[in-house]
């Protein structure tokens, strides 16, 4: 059974810093990733014992999250809503590398109270979709940021969902160059979100 958030000081200002990304405050996205990061990518890293596989679904869970932050309740801690998220993602990946199909969407789509947390309607009103829309322009402007080379495997990857195996025949790299160069790609888009929060208040 999964706890409601005790409204601790932590949690009141996780709290607020997604409202204020829900207006599209740069920084408060950059807070919480900052905040989270490390944790997330510890905990999934446990799961898959493979870094880069972690570091994929680390990114895709923070995808996740703030495409659906208008879902989030504040009923319940922010981190809890975040590491459900990343892993119901990261039980979905395993199934797959099993061989077991099972849409990655299910966490959000399909499985309205998130084993317990109660969500909003998962149908945005035309304000909240007009928010994601811009979440969305926020995220490729910082894609845009990286040089072309790194910028063209992060939206082949992430955007288009291109396998590493993909990529590389659509590039015409070796495999190996490919699965390296994400991973310097990843890096630096991390990098990048971070530093954005890093300015003075």
């Amino acid at each position: 059974m999964v706890e409601k958030a005790d409204h601790s000081e932590k949690a009141l200002i996780d709290q607020e810093k997604v409202k204020e990304a829900l207006q599209g405050n740069e920084k408060a996205f950059s807070f919480l990733f900052l905040k989270y990061r490390d944790a997330i990518y510890y905990m999934l890293l446990k799961m898959v014992k493979n870094k880069n596989d972690a570091e994929d679904l680390t990114f895709e869970a923070f995808g996740k999250a703030f495409s659906n932050l208008h879902m989030y309740s504040s009923d319940y801690a922010f981190s809890t809503w975040l590491y459900r998220i990343a892993t119901n993602n990261c039980i979905d990946f395993m199934r797959k590398q099993k061989g077991i199909h099972y849409s990655i969407d299910q966490s959000l789509e399909q499985e309205p109270d998130m084993n317990g947390l109660k969500l909003r309607s998962n149908v945005p009103n035309p304000e909240e979709d007009l928010i994601i829309k811009q979440r969305e322009k926020l995220l490729h402007a910082f894609v845009e940021e990286l040089k072309p080379g790194y910028r063209s495997l992060i939206v082949l990857h992430y955007f288009k969902e291109y396998s590493y195996e993909e990529i590389a025949k659509t590039l015409d790299l070796p495999l190996g160059t490919v699965k390296v160069k994400l991973f310097r790609a990843r890096k630096m888009l991390f990098d990048l979100i971070g530093n954005a929060g890093l300015s003075d208040e």
